[in-house]
């Protein structure tokens, strides 16, 4: 499975909002300085965000975003899924519980792969903290940002 710039700037962009917006809302242009991604593409993610009540939206001159629960509350598998959609690898009857959707999902044997390939992705980001990315963040002190592995 391969994610796509919305998992992946997203992602970044509430670790980032969820470090620096604990005192005071957080400008777009702010995130958008410190994790190199476009102004406009983050108000598309942060639209999206907010819609699924992740952020919350503050007006004003001191105005910005905030997250809208604690980040000890919000798992990566919901930040992804509200950016991707569905995380699930393959379009197998047997994960989609669409039956219709295969004629030989009673015969198939890979169904079982799929199924276990599921379960992990699934159990991974299901279980990883947006308060842990943020840990793990402020363990590397604020270095300069590094440009994300792009293969």
């Amino acid at each position: 499975m391969k994610l796509s710039t919305k998992g992946r700037y997203g992602l970044r962009a509430m670790v980032d909002l969820a470090d620096h917006g604990e005192i005071a809302p957080v400008s777009i242009s702010a995130i958008s300085a410190r994790q190199d991604i476009s102004v406009s593409y983050l108000e598309q993610l942060l639209a999206k965000l907010r819609k699924a009540g992740l952020v919350k939206s503050v007006r004003g001159a001191q105005g910005g975003y905030i997250l809208e629960r604690d980040a000890r509350e919000i798992s990566v598998g919901e930040i992804l899924r509200v950016l991707e959609g569905d995380l699930t690898p393959v379009n197998c009857a047997e994960l989609t519980q669409d039956e219709k959707s295969c004629s030989g999902s009673q015969y198939c044997v890979t169904k079982y792969v799929w199924q276990r390939i599921n379960d992990s992705i699934q159990d991974t980001v299901n279980n990883i903290w947006l308060s842990e990315l943020v840990e793990d963040s402020r363990k590397i002190e604020h270095k300069p940002f590094v440009r994300e592995c792009e293969n």
